[in-house]
């Protein structure tokens, strides 16, 4: 089974030729594109608006590393209060 319907093939196919040519800017700072997988990425973005055949974007394992990271220094503050408590009362 195809990963990227050919819509998708040719939308990627397209940008990069733009890219190739200096066509193609950035959505934000509208400064060119020079980099093929940032422009291979605005060509999925691009075809998802459209509606195409594209896998789901995958979510970033820095985020999840940072999340759990997070959660690790609550529990940590958290054990910190409670035995600061527990020497006050003493």
């Amino acid at each position: 089974m195809a990963k990227y319907g050919k819509k998708t093939e040719k939308k990627v196919e397209k940008v990069m030729h733009e890219m190739h040519e200096g066509k193609l800017k950035s959505g934000g700072s509208g400064k060119k594109v020079t980099n093929p997988k940032q422009a291979i990425a605005i060509a999925l973005s691009e075809a998802r608006k459209e509606g195409d055949k594209v896998p789901p974007k995958k979510s970033s394992s820095k985020s999840d590393s940072k999340k759990s990271d997070s959660k690790k220094s609550e529990k940590k503050s958290a054990a910190k209060k409670s035995s600061k408590k527990e020497s006050k009362k003493k």
